[in-house]
């Protein structure tokens, strides 16, 4: 791929583009505009998703305010209790949490909300960054809706400086004000197409939304990149197999551009052998790997083509938090290839995810890469890879998708 276009994109696309935002749908309209002027057939395919604005967040502990964002889609509402911070989820831990406003380290989960919910929380402060940064970003969050499943009570986002101060000041009360709207809008996938010699297809996937304070370089506007660069190579180099690219929308907000994309073409997955995701490849440091969402045949067989090709890559079995996940679920097999640096390197989900991580004859090595292998799987007589999801896979997959705790 051409370093002159590679940069162009990553330039004209340096914004925040949260999932179902405006912004969101201006990149869409590029990413096809790009494949259309290189002569691809590309069309959006829109899907609804739940979307808020948060017109009041407000929190106060022990009479003092202190900077927030609220959670989107965790309800209005306004409330005062003890602070209570929860460091563990054992029993008698979860059952400190009655009538509290809990802290929490990390994430909020599915899991971790529901044992909020069934012990008796009334509010919820959670919080992200680094005491260490000069910075004081904090991310909007939301309280995505397979996770409230309409339960709802309010929280605030923070940054980790003030989470420190408030527990290292022994904080015995806060009050949680939260305002918003909640509405219906919609996300887009972006569909490119590439016939081949025969109907049955090798599927391509990577996301082009980013997080709240993300211009999402990183995180995964490279990811689209190298499916423009592999569109553009298969366009002028017909494969057996036919092709379809799928720029996903709203990955960050819970994978929901490629679970809207299997409900709505699930009769069509049977026709697909192989779904290649790329969420996060040519930053200038960090490991390249390949994590097989099927038979450890797959595994093995990348390995090998490594040390043909003489590319470094660890190959692996396991479920990928990213858009190849729902096919996976389907019975598709699928892998997804990523060079992993690491948050002190190239941290993603904040301000720090630009092109300034980005090097691109990085781009150009692992694209090329990733094409070889798409070339061998694509023009195969028949693809090798099984469509039989091994049973250890199955068992990551219900934990994965909140089917069943994880042990």
């Amino acid at each position: 791929m051409r370093a002159e276009l590679i940069d162009k994109i990553f330039a004209d696309t340096a914004y925040v583009r949260l999932g179902g935002s405006a912004e969101e749908l201006k990149t869409a309209e590029y990413i096809k505009n790009i494949c259309v002027d290189l002569g691809l057939d590309a069309h959006l395919e829109a899907f609804e998703v739940d979307m808020a604005t948060v017109n009041e967040a407000v929190l106060t502990i022990d009479g003092k305010e202190i900077t927030c964002k609220g959670y989107k889609c965790a309800g209005s509402g306004e409330i005062e209790a003890p602070l209570y911070y929860l460091t563990e989820d054992d029993r008698y831990s979860l059952s400190l949490c009655k009538g509290k406003i809990v802290m929490i380290d990390g994430y909020l989960g599915y899991w971790k909300y529901h044992d909020l919910l069934d012990n008796g929380a009334v509010g919820f402060i959670t919080y992200d960054g680094n005491v260490n940064f000069a910075d004081n970003d904090i991310d909007h969050r939301e309280l995505r809706t397979y996770i409230s499943k309409g339960q709802k009570i309010p929280g605030v986002n923070i940054n980790a400086k003030d989470a420190v101060s408030i527990i290292n000041g022994d904080a015995k009360t806060a009050k949680i004000v939260l305002k918003q709207d909640e509405y219906k809008g919609n996300s887009h996938n972006v569909i490119v197409d590439i016939k081949g010699e025969i109907d049955e297809k090798i599927v391509f996937t990577a996301h082009y939304d980013s997080t709240s304070l993300s211009q999402g370089a990183y995180d995964n506007m490279s990811g689209c990149v190298g499916l423009i660069g592999m569109a553009e190579y298969f366009a002028a180099n017909k494969p057996r197999y036919s092709m379809r690219f799928i720029f996903c929308g709203s990955e960050e907000r819970g994978l929901l551009g490629s679970k809207a994309y299997c409900a709505a073409h699930e009769e069509e997955l049977k026709d697909i052998a192989l779904v290649i995701n790329l969420d996060m490849i040519g930053c200038i440091m960090g490991k390249f790997v390949a994590c097989s969402t099927c038979e450890m045949s797959l595994v093995n067989y990348i390995s090998y083509m490594g040390c043909e090709l003489g590319f470094q890559v660890k190959s692996y079995q396991d479920v990928y938090s990213s858009d190849s996940t729902p096919f996976a679920d389907k019975g598709v097999p699928a892998v997804s290839f990523a060079r992993l640096a690491g948050g002190n390197l190239a941290p993603i989900h904040n301000s720090y995810d630009t092109v300034k991580v980005m090097k691109t004859s990085q781009m150009q090595k692992d694209i090329e890469f990733i094409t070889a292998f798409a070339s061998r799987m694509a023009n195969s007589q028949l693809c090798p890879v099984s469509r039989t999801i091994p049973d250890n896979i199955k068992e990551k997959l219900d934990e994965y998708l909140l089917r069943k705790r994880k042990k």
